[in-house]
């Protein structure tokens, strides 16, 4: 690690094999693990938990405060997970006293120019393309895929295995399991590619199709759906996740697309 043109503060616990690279800036209160390669001109700020084997490229803060007026200098924290990539200019904001801290999870993939704000919970195995943007407070489960320059609005929640398209804006909570597309965001199908490349079976991704076939192409709300699908449909973790997902939903879920 012995970099002599990085700063890294006498308080930072950095595990013995880290790459630090030149220009790089490292805070008091900081943690990084085993493996990790810091790039150069990184500034890892206090609050910082970094797991094993993270790579942080060029250009990425992580841990600044928040961009929230209420924030009162609360001692908070962002934790990212092993194994990790964050790419180019990455942006990812510590917590408020609303959630305590901002997570990013094991194994995902956040590209270039993507901001992460404050008090947001990020699964594992998710990737975010370019330029996406996820405003404060929000929750994405596992193995996500953000197209690039998507825009998520605050509060929003994002089901497992979901895939946004490109450009789209999130404006409802979207699902597991789905593609979301087109303008407002709206259900075009399930992810049956992603899901068949996780070792979904082919039944198993019929039955998130019929659920869905009663939830969005059926004419029934909400309320409805979920009322048919729990009295019709076998009880599974698939299932269970998706009523759960919806019954819990603050914002409400993205509506169908019907064409004119």
């Amino acid at each position: 690690m012995n970099q002599p043109l990085a700063y890294v503060h006498p308080g930072a616990k950095i595990a013995k094999n880290v790459v630090i690279e030149p220009f790089t800036t490292i805070h008091n209160n900081v943690v990084i693990g085993e493996g990790s390669w810091i790039g150069s001109n990184v500034t890892i700020m206090e609050g910082a938990r970094i797991g094993k084997n993270v790579s942080i490229f060029p250009g990425s803060v992580i841990s600044a405060v928040p961009q929230d007026k209420k924030f009162n200098d609360e001692e908070t924290v962002t934790i990212i997970g092993d194994n990790t990539t964050i790419r180019e200019c990455v942006t990812v904001n510590r917590g408020t006293s609303d959630r305590m801290k901002t997570v990013i999870g094991n194994n995902c993939w956040i590209m270039a120019y993507c901001h992460v704000a404050h008090d947001c919970l990020v699964g594992d195995n998710c990737i975010f393309s370019n330029n996406s943007t996820l405003a404060g407070h929000v929750t994405v489960g596992d193995f996500v895929v953000l197209a690039g320059m998507t825009a998520i609005q605050q509060f929003c929640m994002i089901g497992s295995h979901a895939f946004i398209t490109g450009g789209s804006l999130v404006r409802k909570d979207v699902p597991p399991f789905v593609k979301a597309a087109r303008e407002p965001l709206s259900y075009v199908g399930i992810n049956s590619i992603g899901l068949r490349r996780r070792g979904f079976s082919t039944e198993k991704i019929r039955e998130v199709q019929d659920i869905y076939r009663i939830l969005y192409q059926k004419n029934y709300n909400n309320s409805q759906a979920v009322t048919i699908i729990e009295a019709e449909m076998e009880a599974t973790p698939e299932r269970d996740d998706i009523l759960e997902f919806i019954k819990n939903s603050k914002r409400g879920i993205m509506k169908g697309y019907f064409s004119n």
